[in-house]
């Protein structure tokens, strides 16, 4: 598969300095986690938006992408 990036996430950052490395959206200290979290709960769009207010729709729709893209990942066990 490649990167997010190549999957046109573009918004999905990593960043070791930022959030111990966790996805985030734009480089922001605001998790992808966090925001599959709050549509896992019932929070609307508008929910999100209003709480969060410096993100927009997009980096709640590339969220959840990058989640859906993440789950179909198949790990390959290395020998030891």
């Amino acid at each position: 598969m490649g990167s997010a990036e190549d999957m046109g996430l573009d918004r999905i950052t990593r960043n070791p300095e930022v959030m111990g490395g966790k996805p985030c959206l734009r480089g922001m200290r605001v998790t992808v986690g966090t925001i599959v979290g709050l549509v896992a709960s019932g929070h609307s769009t508008a929910d999100i938006l209003a709480a969060y207010p410096y993100l927009e729709e997009e980096d709640i729709r590339q969220s959840l992408a990058y989640a859906a893209w993440r789950v179909e990942e198949i790990e390959v066990p290395l020998p030891t």
